[in-house]
């Protein structure tokens, strides 16, 4: 029997250059251990470290916590499997609302077909702009 996982709706990023950790641990509902071994597993989340190795994360590390956050709790991906999305969406911008890429959202096999071909399309119309 599968179980849905709760959705908890976040707070508002701040607009603040660094967050302490317990700071990050509220705005992204994640203990601070959880934090601390996610840097480990995610080459991509480096917070700075200062004085007495206190983190201090930034804006874009808030939102990049937000996304393996959604991709373990919400959407089920292991470890290693988000940590390969994660590498897959490199390219995707991270946004402020933190919404995934519109590729990302099909999760049936006829919405991502439909995706992928506007995709396609798109690409398509960009080759035939570009110059020779």
């Amino acid at each position: 029997m599968k179980v849905a996982a709760e959705l908890i709706e976040l707070p508002e990023i701040p607009r603040k250059r660094y967050f302490a950790i317990g700071e990050v641990s509220e705005l992204c509902a994640v203990k601070p251990h959880v934090l601390r071994y996610w840097e480990q597993e995610f080459p991509q989340l480096k917070p700075v470290k200062r004085r007495g190795n206190r983190r201090y994360y930034q804006q874009d590390d808030v939102l990049l916590i937000r996304r393996i956050r959604n991709l373990l709790y919400e959407q089920g991906f292991t470890i290693s499997g988000a940590r390969q999305r994660l590498k897959e969406l490199a390219c995707a911008p991270l946004a402020a609302n933190d919404e995934p890429a519109p590729a990302s959202i099909a999760r049936t096999p006829q919405a991502r077909k439909k995706a992928l071909g506007e995709i396609c399309s798109e690409l398509e119309e960009l080759l035939k702009r570009w110059p020779d």
